[in-house]
């Protein structure tokens, strides 16, 4: 038998609807698995998105990214017997499907595979696909747990392999449980064991880092643009400085637009605009409509290699809000701006404008667009014209006070 439930926001009540689960972006695919007894044999709960990298039949490359895992089904996961391990296999709709392998050992039990499969026959999700059918790939993991351990890996795990990049957070599995009871003691990642970041996270007030970065000059504005089978779909021009924060040390590196590539894909809810680099391997900027009339910018996923040139950072919120505009038009700012995808990255934009759908032949549109000084301009109005009320309600107190002097100084006379 298979259990499912959600995992909810801390202060909010326990969800038990398994046919929404994963519809918030804010919730964990949890997943208790039973044997014949009914005692608990497998547990998992985790965190994912994957995007995918493919050729248009006009040979240009696409990328789609998968974060709204909301359609999630689980057949064929099992507690595993004599001939077979225990597995989690799920599927979202009839698109994709992922699968972990486990199997076990005299004092351990090992997280074997990962395999991840995407169908591009389907138009919707992969438009103008060169190639038709469904792709695989496997990526062999043999990682070692104690057996009566759950694993735990609150920080960003990436696995890369030909046209596909998956990340993982807030892991928790423990493929086989000991009587029908999780375990407590928690076996940690490496990144675990030395970063105690939890990714992604709600942008909040940052604290001061420990080390102060050196000023840096502004960096160059680069115009960006994603094309689809109509035309350009989504455009961009911004300078962008990149701030990371590891172990207290914080790095600021600028964007240089003539030495960074970009790509994307568009869609009717979600647009996607991706730079990489030499020492980026991926940037991207996911925009969302909301409420049939509006976009925001929705995530934010980097992954990048450090001045070292070895270690990896990687980072990724898709609970942002940020860029808001109408449908149709553009979202601009002059002024730096500051994005905050976690408290170790923040992106700080120069001169920014973009537009991720409705784009004609190519342009920005004509209609106004929303400004990021625009809430500052609402905020002042207000002030303005109390302050001009309160100068011409003090001249009339003066004025009256003026002639009720007058007034008595005239009976005085009399």
């Amino acid at each position: 038998m298979v259990c499912f439930r959600l995992s909810p926001v801390p202060g909010s009540g326990l969800v038990v609807l398994c046919l929404i689960l994963g519809a918030i972006s804010s919730y964990a695919l949890e997943l208790n698995l039973t044997n014949s007894k009914n005692a608990t044999c497998l547990y998992a709960k985790w965190r994912m998105n994957f995007t995918i990298g493919y050729e248009t039949t006009s040979k240009s490359n696409k990328t789609v990214t998968i974060s709204d895992l909301g359609n999630a089904t689980y057949n064929g996961s099992i507690c595993g017997d004599d001939q077979n391990g225990p597995k989690i296999e799920v599927q979202f709709g009839s698109v994709f499907s992922w699968t972990v392998n486990f199997t076990k050992e005299k004092s351990t039990y090992l997280i074997e595979s990962i395999s991840f499969s995407y169908d591009t026959n389907d138009s919707t999700t992969f438009p103008d696909a060169k190639k038709k059918g469904i792709f695989t790939v496997h990526e062999p993991v043999a990682f070692r747990i104690p057996l009566n351990d759950i694993f735990r890996c609150n920080s960003m795990l990436t696995a890369e392999k030909k046209d596909v990049i998956q990340h993982y957070w807030d892991v928790h599995v423990q493929a086989f449980v000991q009587n029908g009871t999780v375990s407590t003691k928690e076996f940690l990642c490496e990144k675990d064991k030395t970063s105690t970041t939890v990714v992604p996270v709600t942008p909040t007030t940052l604290p001061s880092p420990t080390t102060t970065p050196a000023q840096k000059e502004k960096p160059e504005i680069g115009s960006y643009s994603v094309n689809n089978t109509n035309g350009t779909c989504l455009l961009a021009t911004m300078g962008l400085q990149l701030n990371m924060t590891q172990d207290k040390v914080v790095t600021v590196i600028n964007i240089k637009p003539n030495t960074t590539h970009f790509t994307g894909s568009c869609h009717s809810q979600t647009a996607l605009l991706r730079l990489n680099g030499s020492n980026i391997k991926y940037l991207d900027f996911v925009f969302a409509v909301k409420n049939e009339n509006r976009f925001y910018l929705k995530e934010v996923n980097v992954s990048m290699y450090l001045v070292n040139g070895s270690e990896v950072f990687s980072i990724a919120n898709n609970n942002l809000s940020y860029w808001d505009a109408p449908l149709g038009s553009s979202y601009m700012c002059n002024k730096e701006q500051t994005v905050s995808v976690s408290g170790a990255f923040q992106i700080n934009t120069f001169y920014l404008r973009v537009q991720p759908f409705n784009v004609i032949e190519g342009k920005y549109s004509t209609d106004l667009a929303q400004d990021c000084s625009a809430d500052e301009d609402n905020f002042l109005v207000p002030i303005a014209v109390g302050a001009a009320l309160a100068g011409v309600l003090i001249l009339v107190l003066l004025i009256y006070l003026i002639g009720l002097k007058h007034h008595h100084t005239g009976y005085e006379q009399f």
